[in-house]
């Protein structure tokens, strides 16, 4: 027996409840694993309150990633003892993920643990980190670099914009971090590398088919009206990295920036990502992250918080990752220790 989160549907209503399982109740797949830790993502709590449409089937456990040690495996890539991390392929939406102490899942979903990092760094980076990381590539192929100019990253206080500040900030980049909070988040985004806040409300004006040139680069996690604003305001040659939607799905801007600013809108998908990207993405997560983010903006809460905490998280009231941990251990309260 283990502990897991179970959701159901009860006349149309998602009722998550903490439960006991056996592994014979767990879905099909070639590798059983212990779970270590999962994260609590912007989905997870669109899935645990119900509000959004992204359970696929019931029951579920939820749970869009996570990081553990195999138990057993049919697939010869994997043996047990193995440390591994699984991120995306509908993991918590249509398989069940990993908030339980136990998850099966297909070999071709995991990537081995990468050399550098242990089961708790895994998951304060995340599906969330790893989608930070491709946006950083996307920039990079783009030809954006430290001496092209200012970065923004919007929604800079959740998990990717937090993961991307940090990323940015140790590989040179000079980042401009845009969060509707910048009084209660400006300080943490600062420690994270931020070199100046920028309050949302500046982007929320209707865009103008072009702007001032502002940025070299950017990582948006918002969307709409943000979106079309900082397209508009992009230098020529510039890029941006979309990989969200928190502020809406449309995009009211114009193809001027494209085409007298030759601007490039790159979108970044980290659910159905190839296997040799995602390795290429961890490994330069292991590489590139400083060993101070591990210890910034984490919250580390167990199963029987997690409910409360997805209800939160919708609300926009969480800021930077939070860390479910499975494995036995004495959890801790929010983590914001000194600048290493």
């Amino acid at each position: 027996m283990f502990k897991a989160l179970l959701l159901e549907n009860q006349d149309g209503k998602t009722v998550p409840t903490l439960t006991q399982l056996t592994e014979s109740q767990l879905p099909e797949g070639e590798v059983r694993v212990a779970v270590s830790y999962s994260s609590i993502n912007y989905k997870d709590g669109l899935a645990i309150t119900g509000k959004g449409k992204i359970v696929r089937q019931w029951p579920l456990v939820p749970g869009i990633d996570f990081a553990g040690t195999v138990l057993e495996s049919a697939d010869a890539r994997y043996q047990a003892g193995d440390k591994v991390v699984l991120t995306g392929w509908g993991v918590g939406e249509g398989h069940w993920g990993g908030m339980a102490e136990q998850a099966r899942v297909k070999a071709d979903w995991l990537v081995p643990l990468p050399t550098g990092l242990d089961e708790r760094q895994a998951m304060c980076i995340g599906t969330a980190g790893l989608t930070a990381m491709l946006c950083v590539l996307a920039l990079e192929e783009a030809g954006i670099t430290p001496d092209s100019g200012e970065v923004l990253v919007t929604g800079a206080a959740g998990g990717v914009g937090t993961t991307a500040v940090a990323l940015l900030a140790a590989l040179g980049y000079r980042v401009a971090a845009l969060t509707g909070r910048p009084e209660e988040q400006g300080e943490m985004l600062t420690a994270l590398g931020a070199s100046r806040i920028v309050p949302r409300s500046e982007l929320l004006e209707p865009a103008k088919p072009l702007e001032k040139q502002l940025w070299a680069g950017a990582i948006d996690t918002v969307g709409s009206q943000v979106l079309a604003k900082l397209l508009a305001q992009m230098n020529y040659g510039g890029a941006v990295a979309a990989c969200g939607l928190a502020g809406g799905f449309d995009l009211p801007t114009s193809v001027m920036p494209f085409i007298l600013r030759n601007v490039r809108l790159q979108g970044v998908d980290s659910v159905m990502c190839p296997l040799a990207r995602r390795q290429q993405a961890w490994a330069r997560l292991a590489r590139d992250l400083p060993v101070s983010f591990f210890a910034q903006a984490v919250t580390e809460i167990g199963l029987e918080q997690v409910v409360a905490t997805a209800e939160a998280i919708t609300q926009g009231q969480v800021a930077g990752r939070t860390l479910v941990k499975l494995c036995a251990g004495t959890l801790a309260s929010p983590i914001f220790l000194d600048r290493l």
